[in-house]
């Protein structure tokens, strides 16, 4: 019987209808809100509270408030000039970035009261986010005070030195004079407390916002204004040089998503990603869970640690790439992340110790690079993996963005590959390109030429104009084969103005190349009104502009067929202009080191061929000097390999002002240069070159905030004492080096 009974009451719930679920209560307190984690703060959670305003700045709608011993951010949308100290009731929903936040839909002001009591806080405690959003007093001394601009208004710049770290601030101060004696005093603020954040909203540092400077007060004037301090030389300003590191470790676990040996690493858990310069060798595996640990720093506003070392957990837990899109790339909320992203192939190039593979998403181009360990006794790099152009591909890498400061616009990102197997073909490339498109062209004068001489058979007239089209299309033909060749750009130019000119009968037509020369036929007598100018702006595929095309034409001209004349004009002149530009950057890419601008080995053996063949024809001399810096591997290692790339870059550019005019520096790799001396008299005149070149190390190199003492051992080879080949000659050199290195050692 109860069996029974259970059993009706189930039926007849189950034909009950279900209530809806009721809507959560309104948040009624700033500290409810704090309470809530990121992911409940997330959901868009009702707030109706009442706080005290602490912070506004009206035209960004940043907004602080607090209530009691809680504060909290609001995104605020609201005309009325709110001060410190306002009473107000916000109504709204939450929301997450660094912390939960409030993002309102109606502020309303209730009357004004106290602020509250300010909490002394030091920099640890605001680094750690103690007082986040929270009333607090501050002391410190102001490092600097400068005017500066914030959503294009100019404001007052702080910087302040606190025991830990520095505080930046803004405050709301067009007046400079109010500055006048600041930096170099101590003060005490009264501020709320915040964070620098980068795109993924992780803090990068300490953010402090001061209403006004009636929140400031002055405890110690400067001993002395700093422009009044003695003038340093140059070269002893690292005299006041003083820094203690008291950093401490941290320890950090993710997966491992990116990893050259002896220079960095990448790990990622879940959105978050860190980069690690490192400068063990060990064999990490891709995709396993790793721990890493070193010295947190940043950099071009990205967090990264220094110093780090990596330890394996022996656990496979690969990451699965995001999908993402130009916009999102950019916006830094995925910095050093591993993402994909699909475009087609547009160009791609070899260059020092890297694969460089451009990618057009559309509108944009992606340059994804695939590094290579280049070292003594590796062996030769396999060819370039070849991808024909216009190949639709799947990109997959590590997204290494140039700065984390999302505020300023899109930021610039390189795809760091990890292999040639990061690039996989979604779609082959169209057949339609460039060179069937002339093979068209070509059989499209071939038929329009045969249409032609069948109707000059019937009607003379037909003939004639048949003739004239295949004129045009003959000239827009060869137009296609000299941008298909290697004939120069002012040449072709003037080629697209006359075929504007053959277009319209004869009508004065000229292209004005943007920051470059007027080409064509411009006719002196335009200002006397009786012709009419039309220009067509000539617009790259980024949409920066390349310059514009002209034509001169009759009032009582046909405004459509000049328009059709001017549109392809400028589509041929476009593609020329580009063609052009990326021909001189690819030929610059192969005959210069890209780091330092110097030329690399491929030129310096071409100009040695040719300065054999003249001395040759001459009887005359010259000298080649080989090179190599001393302890350069320590510089990497001890200080990285940013301070090594600028380092090299220094050294070339010394070398580079001891060299007279007509001698060639090259790269040859890593710390190998080569200087090929011409118009010597005898051995003599190469060694007093070399002794200068030694002489240029003796001054330090100050790079990156550190002090560097550099060296070279130098070999020299004469042509044709020690070698008539090229190859005999390096060979002579590189032995001479050698011989100086091993001297200097012993010595």
């Amino acid at each position: 019987m109860k069996a029974r009974v259970l059993a009706l009451a189930i039926g007849l719930a189950g034909c009950m209808p279900v209530a809806p679920a009721a809507e959560p209560a309104p948040l009624a307190s700033i500290a409810e809100v704090r309470a809530l984690s990121l992911e409940q703060a997330a959901r868009g959670l009702p707030v109706d509270l009442e706080a005290t305003v602490t912070f506004f700045r009206w035209y960004e709608q940043t907004l602080f408030i607090q209530a009691g011993d809680e504060g909290v951010y609001v995104r605020a949308t609201t005309d009325l000039r709110l001060q410190p100290g306002d009473v107000i009731r916000v109504r709204g929903t939450t929301s997450s970035a660094f912390s939960p936040l409030i993002v309102s839909s109606a502020i309303s002001l209730l009357g004004h009261g106290n602020l509250p009591e300010p909490i002394p806080a030091k920099w640890a405690s605001l680094i750690h986010g103690d007082y986040d959003c929270r009333w607090v007093r501050v002391r410190g001394t102001i490092a600097l005070a400068e005017m500066s601009l914030t959503s294009q208004r100019v404001v007052a710049h702080l910087v302040l030195a606190m025991e830990g770290g520095m505080a930046d601030l803004k405050v709301d101060n067009a007046d400079a004079s109010l500055l006048k004696g600041l930096q170099g005093s101590q003060v005490e603020m009264t501020v709320v407390a915040g964070a620098v954040l980068d795109g993924k909203m992780e803090q990068t540092g300490v953010r402090l916002h001061m209403p006004s400077f009636g929140f400031m007060k002055i405890l110690k004037l400067s001993p002395m204004d700093p422009w009044s301090i003695p003038v340093t030389p140059m070269d002893r300003a690292l005299r006041g040089y003083n820094v203690v590191e008291n950093t401490a470790r941290v320890r950090v676990e993710g997966t491992l998503t990116y990893y050259r040996s002896a220079e960095m690493a990448v790990l990622q858990d879940g959105n978050k990603s860190i980069r690690v310069q490192t400068t063990q060798m060990d064999l990490l595996n891709l995709g396993d869970r790793v721990e890493a640990i070193g010295l947190p720093f940043i950099e071009d506003e990205l967090l990264m640690l220094k110093l780090g070392q990596i330890r394996s957990e022996r656990i496979v837990a690969p990451i699965l790439p995001q999908k993402m899109t130009w916009d999102e790339l950019t916006s830094g909320k995925y910095s050093f992340n591993l993402v994909s992203i699909e475009g087609t192939v547009v160009t791609q190039m070899r260059e020092h110790e890297r694969d460089v593979y451009v990618i057009s998403t559309g509108a944009h181009l992606i340059s994804a690079s695939l590094r290579h360990t280049i070292s003594a006794g590796s062996p030769p790099l396999a060819p370039m993996r070849e991808i024909p152009f216009g190949t639709k591909v799947r990109v997959t890498g590590v997204a290494a963005l140039e700065n984390g400061n999302p505020f300023n616009g899109p930021i610039a990102f390189t795809l760091l590959l990890r292999s040639v197997d990061d690039i996989t073909t979604v779609a082959r490339s169209p057949w339609l390109n460039v060179k069937h498109l002339i093979e068209l062209v070509g059989l499209l004068l071939l038929a329009i030429f045969s249409v032609g001489m069948r109707a000059w058979l019937v009607e003379r007239g037909a003939r004639l104009k048949i003739a004239a089209m295949a004129y045009l299309e003959q000239r827009r033909g060869k137009i296609l084969e000299m941008i298909n060749g290697t004939q120069p750009l002012a040449d072709t130019l003037e080629r697209v103005t006359e075929l504007v000119s053959a277009s319209l009968d004869g009508a004065s037509s000229w292209c004005q190349v943007a920051e470059g020369a007027k080409l064509g036929n411009y006719p002196p007598n335009l200002a006397a009104g009786s012709l009419r100018v039309i220009e067509r702006p000539i617009v790259s595929r980024t949409g920066a502009r390349l310059g514009s095309v002209f034509a001169a034409i009759d009032l009582r001209s046909d405004p459509r067929r000049v328009e059709t004349a001017l549109g392809l004009a400028a589509g041929l002149a476009k593609l020329a202009i580009e063609t052009s530009h990326l021909y001189c950057d690819l030929v610059h890419r192969s005959e210069f080191d890209l780091l330092t601008d110097v030329a690399n080995r491929f030129s310096l053996e071409k100009f040695m061929d040719a300065q054999i063949d003249a001395a040759r024809h001459s009887a005359s001399i010259f000298g080649l000097l080989y090179l190599d810096l001393n302890k350069f591997k320590g510089v990497n290692d001890r200080y990285g390999h940013h301070v090594g790339d600028l380092y090299l870059q220094e050294v070339a550019q010394r070398i580079k002002r001891q060299l007279r005019p007509g001698d060639m520096l090259a790269r040859l790799g890593g710390d190998e240069f080569a200087a090929l001396i011409s118009h010597v008299r005898n051995r003599a005149d190469v060694v007093e070159i070399a002794h200068r070149l030694e002489h240029c190390f003796e001054e330090p190199f100050r790079l990156g905030g550190y002090v560097l003492h550099g060296s070279a051992s130098i070999g020299i080879a004469m042509y044709p004492e020690e070698g008539m080949t090229r190859d005999t000659l390096l060979t002579a050199a590189d032995a001479s080096m050698y011989a100086a290195k091993h001297l200097r050692q012993e010595v």
